[in-house]
């Protein structure tokens, strides 16, 4: 099965729940909304056409190491080459850098697009475009000069090195050194591993941003620094790092994930991003950008296990649906099945929808919103993250459980989405570590304001649904304002946990509270494009795909968004394992 771009459904929530017209005028951009499908139907293609096909070969054969030489799956080099002759690099990069400078919001479906085909793949230029955004805001006038217009083209790739064998999370515990050399540069000293793409084929150039301390330098994060360390340094010769190893992974395999030594004869020369010990916050940049992509990846491989599965249902004949005259009937037509396919799908779209608000509130952040924009996007970007692969991860382990058997075989291919699924709620900041920034920093924006507002924006799709009264949406008028409860009554209660010094019980509840957010705001999201739907039918637009909106907003109110109720009491009044947590696991 060959992934297909779901340009009409992007094109739909693009418009009608994330504010494509908004963004286009605010931005001044050439092209009107309609002129966006000329940029997303030949990204469409180019997915399921030029890497899309590759993506088994990757998954069966992976990068390999030898004598410090990686190589990428057959055919990769080639398709990386069109990505890069197609300028599908440089999208969202600003023009003076070499880019398209189209808004985030487009890039973003680009993104879903390319990590829907490939994952693997994708992973190159994903860190590539953090890097960028990293060296744009925090680099000098000539590391900018010298670097950023091949990163934006794509002929250079880049690499974020942070993690070490003694420092996963806690970047507190880093070891790696850097000293100055007197001449404006300095010498990095260290290991780094968990490197995506530290070492491949697919460029000339590589240029890795590496956290390193400082001599002297204060203890814990506030002492870390970052640098720019090319592999190949500006006179031609190769910088002193090098690919130490290759991991053996659950997925991901035709993405090399690397061991890197920097330092073995003498130190690795690297420049200053930014100023000395405050390398953390030039860093974050990146990750920022990674996090909200990450989600996107989340999106795609859902996407791609949700299309794979129905296929398969569609072909696969076993036992008579009620109602049937035929002795076997196509697994579809059995409820269970149905409903395993509609919660891929739904799930799907709201995770979508709430990436794509996040890609908006950050269009909206250079405009005339300026910070409350910027609130927005950082309040939605832990749930875009953890909500998304979360989803990533149910409904490719739901592909699967539709296959059947076959989808235990790993020639069906659904077994390899959902191993390449497992690592996105691991990556760029873990699951649990989004949850606890959703509670403890951005919860307490603005004193709660920036939370409330996004609360209200829901409630408004609520009273719209109200208004509609159409019996199409069943009960989901009902259900999103419970939800809606649900998310209000929790929110309040952690805010005040943590205005009262009870960080603990902030934190025991976060995760389920992410979930809880994402499941409310997904479901006002899916709630907004019904509407929009049923605006259109009503205005005599015949477009059968509208009904099916529609069918998935109440769907999920109804199927889904009911855990509401049960996450909020387990956000409010389920800390209490926290004091018989050291005897339950003492054995």
């Amino acid at each position: 099965m060959s992934y297909r771009a779901p340009v009409e459904d992007m094109l739909f929530m693009l418009r009608h729940v994330a504010g494509l017209d908004g963004v286009l005028a605010q931005g001044g951009h050439d092209m009107a909304p309609e002129d966006v499908s000329a940029i997303l139907d030949p990204a469409g293609k180019f997915a399921s056409g030029v890497i899309g096909p590759l993506n088994r070969i990757g998954d069966r054969q992976g990068a390999r190491l030898q004598d410090g030489v990686v190589t990428t799956a057959p055919g990769w080099r080639e398709a990386y080459r069109a990505f890069v002759d197609g300028g599908w690099n440089g999208l969202g990069a600003r023009p003076e850098h070499g880019g398209q400078g189209l808004p985030n919001l487009i890039a973003a479906a680009c993104t879903e697009m390319w990590n829907g085909a490939n994952l693997s793949f994708s992973l190159c230029p994903l860190l590539t475009i953090g890097g960028i955004e990293a060296l744009a805001q925090h680099g000098s006038d000539a590391l900018k000069e010298r670097y950023l217009a091949k990163l934006v083209s794509g002929e250079w790739t880049a690499t974020m090195n942070l993690t070490e064998p003694q420092a996963g999370s806690d970047l507190s515990l880093l070891r790696t050194r850097a000293e100055p050399d007197g001449e404006g540069r300095y010498r990095i000293t260290g290991a780094k591993i968990y490197i995506t793409y530290g070492e491949h084929d697919l460029a000339d150039n590589i240029v890795h941003l590496v956290l390193a301390r400082l001599k002297d330098a204060p203890s814990g994060t506030r002492g870390i620094s970052l640098f720019l360390v090319p592999k190949v340094l500006p006179d031609g010769t190769h910088n002193d790092l090098r690919c130490s190893g290759l991991e053996h992974k659950l997925g991901i395999h035709g993405s090399p994930t690397c061991s890197m030594a920097f330092g073995d004869n003498g130190g690795a020369i690297g420049w200053l991003i930014g100023e000395e010990n405050r390398g953390l916050a030039c860093m974050f940049t990146m990750m920022n950008s990674a996090r909200l992509n990450v989600g996107l990846q989340g999106v795609g491989v859902a996407e791609a296990a949700y299309q794979q599965a129905l296929d398969y249902a569609r072909e696969r004949r076993q036992g008579r649906a009620p109602g049937a005259a035929e002795p076997t009937s196509a697994i579809v037509a059995h409820a269970d099945v149905q409903r395993m396919l509609l919660t891929m799908k739904a799930s799907t779209a709201a995770a979508r929808a709430i990436c794509y608000l996040t890609a908006q509130a950050l269009d909206a952040a250079e405009g005339p919103e300026g910070k409350a924009a910027n609130d927005r996007a950082s309040l939605l970007t832990p749930v875009a993250k953890a909500f998304s692969t979360d989803i990533a991860n149910e409904a490719t382990s739901l592909g699967v459980q539709v296959h059947g058997g076959t989808g235990f075989i790993e020639e069906t291919g659904a077994a390899q989405l959902m191993r390449d699924a497992r690592i996105l709620g691991i990556y760029e900041g873990t699951n649990g570590i989004q949850a606890i920034d959703l509670v403890s920093r951005k919860l307490p924006l603005n004193g709660g304001a920036t939370v409330q507002a996004q609360i209200a924006t829901m409630r408004r799709v609520a009273e719209g649904l109200l208004k509609d009264g159409s019996d199409a949406f069943g009960t989901a008028p009902a259900r999103l304002r419970e939800g809606i409860g649900s998310l209000d009554r929790s929110t309040s209660f952690l805010l005040k946990a943590l205005a009262s010094n009870r960080p603990e019980t902030a934190l025991a509840g976060a995760t389920p509270y992410l979930r809880l957010f994402g499941l409310v705001q997904g479901a006002a999201c899916l709630a907004q494009a019904g509407l929009a739907a049923n605006a259109a039918l009503k205005g005599g637009d015949t477009d059968p795909a509208h009904a099916g909106r529609i069918a998935l907003a109440r769907f999920f109110a109804e199927n889904l968004l009911t855990a509401a109720g049960g996450l909020e009491q387990t956000v409010i009044g389920g800390a209490g394992f926290l004091d018989d947590a050291a005897s339950a696991l003492a054995s």
